[in-house]
């Protein structure tokens, strides 16, 4: 066996046995079901999220919860943009029902829109709110909190265009005003102010809440995939999974298990799902107090941001601004809002550890799509740039690979000559290389260096929302879902879908896409002569088809992406062999593959 073989059977068995290990232990999540559908009538309160605490080095407030109330029939301001839909309950002043109009649960366009938050009272209720912490001199019934019914000019309706004011008096000499403005996409301004009338002095905390009652139904609990709290505090990213918040320090004064920090300058917080996103985001330079929590007598999850606390005497007032992000976790739209001086928000889409190969992939993939306008097209394109960027290690490896075969013939003689002294024509072999300038080990780079840039891109494909519903052509309209295609269904040409994806029928009838995977990975082969080891022989003739029917249920996008480096390698190498004087001859090779072994009869 020569070493160019034997460094190319160590090369794609590491290949096999790491994504194989990868599909074995980390297979694709089940297909997340669909979430609930847009209501925007208003449902009964139940439990809801603890005010925070709000303790400040100046000021002694107060953190007992506020007492619950039934507001059943609170009133709802409609949230109407371009982009978004929903509604406002008076109740509390909570952004409670936000729907988005861009996005469907299925792939049919008649499906439902998704929602990302909804009130409490309905499964899995997910909200923002909104108020103020009592301290020195004030008790919570003197602040709004959670169930606050607050009064609005009747008709207001949430627009980019038209933002709308709560107001609420204690009836003790504090007026609220809360002013809620939203922009084109998912990004809300919410403005808190109150003015002091009472004769005294008075301190107060301005803060905001998302809560979360139990798991999202959709969970994917993918180990690829964070979802959970995110947050970014002067400059450095948290990631909590929901499951490692009960494992939180316990508050003393609430009961909860809660994670606190305080942030400088810079920073936001709040619950990442796999394409949406809710997060509370102070104006940048403002400093606050971020609070992670678990509740778990009620199993509601909340993160709180704490603004300092306002000392108004009597006659001042205080305001504060908070932004609110509720929606599709959009590349290019969270790019513009940390453009805009929401520091690190980028980081809230989850690149993973490969971050300095994550992000740079992605956005090349963007770019080509906004040049294109089709991510199957796009994903070759990607392919092609990043071969171009491999193209020197690759032409070095090919090279030495042709000249490897050159020097074929002086190596048999080597082993001729050294007959069973192993050490000797090791020895005889590495002055032959190094006359030649020959490196055995060249053959195995450029299979070695596809394993970080295929993890990457499956990331890629599995994290990002542009690659959800994305289409190629024909039965492939959504490229982060496996080949829809099958014989089941004469590979796309039936009009019903194929086998359910992660089913024993979808691993045995696998779409068209695996297929040409498999064959592409044979042509491959066939560029040299099969090995005359029986081993490696069997090795070679079964690797490909293993992988066909291993990767068969992979994002569909990355099995494009993997047709088309194997197609632009083989012509690659087949050139780089050429011009340096070996012609591989592919079609003997596939003849040869053909013939039956001949038998060996005993005598």
């Amino acid at each position: 066996m020569d070493d160019q073989n034997k460094n190319l059977i160590l090369a794609t068995a590491l290949s096999f046995l790491v994504i194989l290990g990868w599909y074995s232990f980390f297979p694709p999540p089940e297909p997340e079901p669909a979430p609930e559908t847009v209501a925007n009538e208003t449902a009964p309160a139940g439990d809801t999220a603890a005010a925070p605490g709000a303790t400040q080095p100046d000021t002694a407030v107060s953190t007992q919860p506020s007492e619950e109330a039934q507001a059943p029939d609170a009133p709802r301001l409609t949230i109407d943009t371009p982009r978004l839909a929903g509604s406002i309950s008076l109740q509390g002043g909570r952004i409670d029902d936000l729907a988005l109009k861009d996005y469907h649960v299925e792939l049919a366009e008649d499906s439902d829109i998704v929602r990302v938050l909804s009130p409490v009272g309905e499964d899995n209720a997910f909200y923002a709110l909104y108020g103020w912490a009592p301290g020195t001199g004030l008790g919570f019934d003197d602040v709004p909190g959670a169930n606050t019914v607050w009064s609005a000019d009747e008709g207001q309706v949430l627009t980019p265009d038209s933002p709308v004011t709560l107001t609420w008096d204690n009836g003790k000499g504090l007026t609220f005003t809360r002013t809620v403005a939203v922009d084109e996409d998912y990004l809300f301004s919410v403005t808190q102010s109150v003015q002091n009338a009472t004769g005294a002095t008075v301190a107060l905390a301005p803060y905001g809440t998302l809560a979360r009652h139990g798991e999202p139904a959709n969970l994917k609990n993918f180990f690829i995939l964070h979802e959970g709290v995110v947050g970014m505090a002067d400059g450095e990213l948290a990631e909590i999974d929901y499951g490692d918040m009960a494992d939180f320090d316990p508050d003393p004064r609430d009961g909860s298990r809660a994670e606190v920090k305080q942030v400088e300058s810079n920073g936001w917080l709040g619950f990442t799902d796999h394409y949406w996103m809710s997060t509370l985001i102070p104006e940048p330079g403002q400093g606050f107090r971020s609070i992670a929590k678990y509740d778990e007598r009620r199993e509601i999850y909340q993160t709180d941001v704490v603004l300092p606390t306002a000392t108004l005497a009597d006659g001042e007032s205080s305001e504060v601004t908070t932004m609110l992000f509720s929606g599709a976790k959009e590349w290019a739209t969270i790019r513009g809002y940390q453009k805009d001086g929401i520091e690190g928000f980028l980081d809230s889409i989850d690149w993973g550890w490969f971050f300095f190969l994550t992000k740079p992939i992605f956005a090349v993939l963007h770019w080509l799509h906004a040049m294109i306008g089709n991510m199957g097209w796009s994903i070759i394109g990607l392919t092609i740039f990043i071969k171009i960027l491999v193209f020197p290690l690759a032409y070095k490896s090919y090279a030495s690979m042709a000249k490897m075969k050159e020097l074929q013939p002086q190596m048999e003689k080597l082993k001729e000559r050294a007959g069973d002294d192993r050490q000797k024509l090791q020895k005889e072999m590495m002055e032959l290389y190094k006359k030649e300038k020959v490196n055995p080990a060249a053959g195995c780079l450029p299979i070695l260096i596809q394993i970080p840039i295929f993890f990457s891109l499956y990331k890629v494909i599995f994290v990002t929302l542009e690659l959800r519903h994305a289409a190629f052509f024909g039965p492939f309209q959504d490229l982060s879902a496996p080949d829809p295609t099958s014989l089941m269904n004469l590979f796309g040409l039936l009009p019903f879908s194929g086998p359910e994806p992660g089913t024993i029928f979808a691993t045995v009838f696998i779409g068209i896409l695996p297929i040409l995977l498999g064959v592409s990975m044979w042509l491959q082969q066939k560029l040299n002569p099969a090995p005359t080891d029986p081993t490696q022989k069997m090795i070679f003739a079964w690797m490909p088809w293993v992988f066909m029917f291993m990767l068969g249920g992979f994002a569909s996008g990355l099995v494009v992406y993997w047709i088309a480096n194997n197609t632009i390698t083989f012509t690659q190498q087949y050139l780089i062999m050429r011009s340096h004087g070996y012609k591989p001859d592919v079609f003997g090779n596939i003849k040869s593959s053909m013939k039956r072994a001949p038998k060996t009869e005993d005598k």
